[in-house]
Formats: C-alpha cells, structure tokens, sequence
C-alpha cells in the first residue's frame, strides 16, 4: 500500500488537528467537516478498507471504537453521534486506509444518502 495522506498525518509529513494518539491509533479532526464535529479516528497500521481487515486486526477494530467511545466524549457529544465506516468507492471512500468517521453536533437524519 503506498502512502496516503493519513499515513503522512501519522508520520507527521502534513499538519492535522490531532485530538487523540496512542501506540495504535490517531484522531483528528477532518478538514472538510460534514456536520458541526466530524473527527476521524484511524489505526496507524495501514489497512486499506475494513473489508480486507482480518482476524488478526479484531483487536485494533475493537480498540478503534473505544478510541470513537472516548473521543465523542471529550468532544462532548452527550446527546449522541454517528459513527460512519465507508467501505470503496461505492461506498464513499476516498482514502485506501481505513478511518472511522464520528459525526455530531447536530439531529442525524436517516436515511443517511
């Protein structure tokens, strides 16, 4: 896989509004938000899309959305959020490393589009 513009967050080549980091993880907040709090949480490892995640990555996946849990906390999100994995293209994914988008600040509508 070659280096997307998160593992150039990761590694520090590009700025980022990091709110979150530990050994596995990093958070931040998006550059182009789509509601009032848009963060992104991403492993450091680089797994390009959830569906080719295995069973050696159940750890790290369920670790990510502890990191989503704590984050959306401290972000003050007490009346809820989304919390938005985008799979491929027609999925919505534009960047090949997986990232957990949370979503808040505001009434989530559903269907989402």
């Amino acid at each position: 896989m070659s280096d997307t513009i998160f593992t150039k967050i990761i590694n520090r080549e590009i700025p980022a509004d990091i709110v979150y980091e530990d050994d596995r993880a990093l958070a931040f907040k998006d550059i182009n938000p789509q509601a009032p709090t848009h963060i992104l949480v991403i492993p450091k490892k680089p797994i390009p899309q959830i569906a080719v995640a295995d069973t050696a990555d159940q750890d790290l996946l369920g670790h990510l959305l502890l990191i989503v849990k704590q984050v959306a906390a401290q972000a003050g999100l007490e009346n809820g959020y989304r919390v938005v994995i985008n799979n491929g293209s027609d999925g919505g994914q534009t960047v090949d490393h997986l990232h957990l988008h949370i979503l808040g600040g505001r009434s989530m509508q559903w269907p989402p589009g």
